[in-house]
């Protein structure tokens, strides 16, 4: 299992048009293809303006299939553009995680 931890940075005051635009044209598109995310949240302090994601695979093999799957949507390009023509993306971080045994994910 390896777990995709995403991390954005979004222009201050722009968080709720951001998960708007996601919620909106992101969200079933992204779902469809990845399943439901293990985590979705955005900072309440801290790192402000920080948006963390988490998707769960089986390997890297299954990374790659879904999510050339869904680069193919044409639903989820749409969301891509209208995230691009936001403006709000400061800065994104991908970092793919492998849980310990002593600590396993359910």
């Amino acid at each position: 299992m390896i777990v995709d931890h995403r991390t954005y940075r979004i222009k201050p005051t722009g968080m709720q048009k951001h998960l708007d635009i996601y919620g909106e044209f992101g969200f079933a598109a992204q779902s469809r293809h990845l399943g439901k995310p293990h985590a979705y949240m955005f900072a309440e302090s801290g790192d402000m303006n920080t948006l963390v994601h988490q998707w769960v695979y089986e390997d890297a093999a299954d990374r790659a299939k879904r999510r050339a799957a869904m680069m193919a949507d044409p639903e989820w390009q749409i969301y891509l553009k209208k995230l691009a023509e936001s403006e709000l993306l400061v800065d994104q971080r991908t970092s793919l995680m492998i849980p310990t045994k002593f600590a396993p994910m359910k």
